[in-house]
């Protein structure tokens, strides 16, 4: 599992960031996006997928979590 960090883009968009790599880009889905339902699989404009385990909606933007990697594309 790896640390990552979760902030709103310009355009009101999710940004996902994985300090360790580097590696910055849109998340372009989440499976739950309600306030009291956040995370789950969440897939990048890259392809990559990873895994948040559902918990409510953080009330404030960057928020860091722990989340898996699902697949190997990055």
């Amino acid at each position: 599992m790896a640390n990552i960090m979760i902030r709103r883009g310009d355009k009101g968009e999710y940004v996902f960031y994985l300090p360790k790599r580097d590696l910055e880009d849109t998340i372009t889905s989440m499976e739950f996006d309600t306030p009291e339902k956040w995370g789950g699989e969440i897939k990048l404009n890259n392809g990559g997928s990873y895994y948040i385990d559902p918990q409510p909606a953080p009330e404030r933007l960057p928020y860091s979590v722990r989340a898996r990697r699902l697949d190997a594309a990055e």
